[in-house]
C-alpha cells in the first residue's frame, strides 16, 4: 500500500475515533457498540483494537520514527496515541455522561503494545 494511501487512512481512522468519542461524551449510542455488547469485555476489546490500530497506522505514517528514551525506543506514533488515550480517559472523569476507567487505559496500552509489535515485524520485514 502506498504511503499516501496510509496517510488518508490514518486521517479517516482518527476522525472515526473522534466521532466515537464525541458520540459517547454527549450520551449518544453508537451503532457498532450495539452489535458487540453481547461479547464479554467488549468495551476493553474495543479500546485495545481501536487505539492499537490507530498507533499502527500512525507509526507507518510517521515512517517508523522512534522516541529515544533510556533503554527503550518506542515508536513515536505509539507514544502519541498513548498520550491521547490517557488524556481522553482523564477528561471522561470530568463529564457527567462518562466515567474514568483505569482498565480502559490498560486495554489501550495492551492494544498499542500488540500493534507496535506488529509494526516492528513489518519494519524488520521491509528492511530485509
Amino acid at each position: 500500500m502506498k504511503l499516501k494511501t496510509i496517510h488518508y487512512l490514518t486521517i479517516a481512522f482518527t476522525l472515526f475515533i473522534f466521532w466515537i468519542i464525541y458520540t459517547a461524551d454527549t450520551g449518544g449510542t453508537i451503532v457498532f457498540t450495539r452489535w458487540i455488547r453481547f461479547l464479554p469485555y467488549s468495551d476493553k476489546w474495543g479500546h485495545g483494537i481501536l487505539y492499537g490500530a490507530l498507533a499502527f497506522l500512525l507509526t507507518i505514517t510517521l515512517q517508523y520514527k522512534r522516541v529515544n528514551l533510556p533503554q527503550f525506543k518506542p515508536y513515536l506514533g505509539a507514544v502519541i496515541v498513548i498520550i491521547f488515550a490517557v488524556l481522553e480517559e482523564f477528561t471522561q472523569g470530568l463529564l457527567d455522561t462518562r466515567s474514568m476507567d483505569h482498565a480502559d487505559v490498560l486495554a489501550d496500552l495492551i492494544g498499542v503494545s500488540i500493534f507496535s509489535w506488529i509494526n516492528c515485524r513489518v519494519e524488520l520485514r521491509k528492511g530485509s
